[in-house]
């Protein structure tokens, strides 16, 4: 019983992780398409913020063993080379 629990908070902690990463993927895909960071700074906040509380949030899930460490990398490494996607790509214009 209590195993179940636990493996139903880590699939509900991975859920919500791997959710708030497709937000974050969304907002740098926005930005992929239309290249508008020099026209709109704010947004370049909002992604750095966004990035940084989803970090904290895995800091948070791995402390609490309901994912890996690496489980936490793989997730945020995945939208960082997104980032810096968007970054070379705004730099080529």
């Amino acid at each position: 019983m209590a195993s179940d629990i636990v493996v139903d908070h880590r699939d509900k902690a991975i859920t919500l992780l791997k959710a708030d990463s497709d937000k974050i993927l969304k907002l740098i895909q926005v930005q992929m398409d239309n290249l508008t960071m020099p026209q709109c700074p704010l947004y370049e906040e909002v992604l750095d913020t966004q990035m940084f509380g989803l970090s904290r949030e895995m800091d948070f899930a791995v402390r609490l063993g309901l994912i890996s460490e690496k489980e936490g990398k793989d997730i945020l490494s995945k939208l960082e080379k997104e980032l810096s996607a968007l970054y070379e790509a705004w730099e080529r214009n």
